[in-house]
């Protein structure tokens, strides 16, 4: 087959990135970290999209210039559609669809969801990739799902969590123990020090695969408070053995629902994607599962577990061979499930 070049534009969130492959190897993959957000700790929707259109003309630049090629050579642009901040997402849809527009090249509409999940399929080296159908567990800052993937676009959530996702339990979990945002790599870097046994949590009870953390966030803001009124520098004297314990309860209920998952189903290829799979506890869990549960198990390379454009270009580079392009009229989605014929 003839090489294709995609640019792919992410711009879900908070990191503006473009990414160039070729087929399925990626030859650029830039990405520009807003900063701002630190202050406020947390993303502030309106400076987010601010800063996107800021950054979006030099991140593009920058990654047609380290693949060397120009863009007269793209086969065609996909852009993540959602889901996502509509204000962030209509900055790169919006880019995507007047340069696709200017260059009459085909658009490719991406779901970011999906995108974590094929992250898996980007060519590097001689990596093994899941084999069809296998089980994801996709965990970042707004989504935990466990996803049944029987092929790159028949895909069917199994479970979901109900209120808070799991990245939100670690950023805030880190909040109410004074540490800056982003916390969650900050918990993990103090839990490596810590006593994992040292407090118990409570984990919730949900039925199903569906997961539940807005109540261990109530339990772990009770158990600050409590400590911190008999002794004001608790948290100081104990935050590697809180974080470590904090850590171990999330990925335990991580865990448990992934082994439900493989036992209601019999499938044992187990994948890993969205920014917490770069968590150093959930990466030793899932991979000692191997041998204790027989599984067969992928964990993505760290530059492809945060928000990343080449994750978006695979599924265009997918979804250019089946011709599946979007319409001009195209818009974003906030709200976008990798459910056909879900309400969104």
């Amino acid at each position: 087959m003839s090489e294709k070049y995609i640019l792919a534009i992410e711009s879900s969130c908070d990191d503006t990135s473009a990414a160039i492959l070729c087929n399925n190897v990626v030859l650029s993959n830039i990405v520009a970290i807003q900063e701002i957000h630190q202050q406020y700790g947390g993303v502030v929707p309106e400076l987010a999209s601010r800063a996107h259109q800021q950054n979006i003309v030099p991140v593009v630049h920058q990654a047609l210039a380290k693949a060397n090629i120009d863009k007269k050579q793209l086969s065609a642009i996909a852009f993540t559609r959602g889901p996502g901040l509509l204000g962030s997402l209509l900055v790169g849809t919006s880019f995507a669809k007047s340069l696709a527009l200017g260059l009459n090249i085909p658009l490719i509409e991406v779901n970011h969801m999906q995108a974590h999940i094929l992250a898996h399929y980007i060519e590097d080296g001689n990596k093994e990739m899941p084999s069809f159908p296998f089980l994801a567990l996709t965990i970042s800052g707004g989504h935990t799902q466990i996803v049944q993937v029987n092929h790159y676009f028949d895909m069917r959530i199994l479970g979901e969590s109900l209120d808070d996702a799991v990245g939100e339990a670690f950023d805030k979990s880190a909040k109410l123990l004074g540490l800056p945002y982003p916390g969650g790599p900050l918990v993990d870097q103090y839990a490596q020090l810590g006593n994992p046994e040292a407090f118990l949590f409570p984990k919730p009870k949900v039925n199903g695969l569906n997961f539940s953390f807005s109540g261990l966030k109530t339990s772990i803001l009770y158990f600050i408070q409590r400590n911190t009124k008999d002794n004001p520098n608790f948290i100081t004297e104990h935050l590697e053995d809180i974080c470590a314990s904090i850590q171990r309860t999330i990925v335990d209920i991580l865990m448990d629902k992934l082994k439900k998952a493989s036992e209601e189903t019999g499938i044992k290829e187990i994948a890993i994607g969205g920014g917490v799979s770069a968590n150093s506890e959930i990466r030793k869990r899932v991979k000692a599962a191997e041998g204790q549960l027989g599984w067969t198990t992928y964990i993505p390379k760290f530059e492809y577990c945060t928000d990343n454009a080449a994750m978006i270009g695979i599924v265009g580079y997918f979804k250019y061979l089946e011709k599946d392009f979007a319409p001009q009229d195209v818009s974003a989605k906030a709200r976008y499930s990798i459910t056909p014929n879900s309400i969104d």
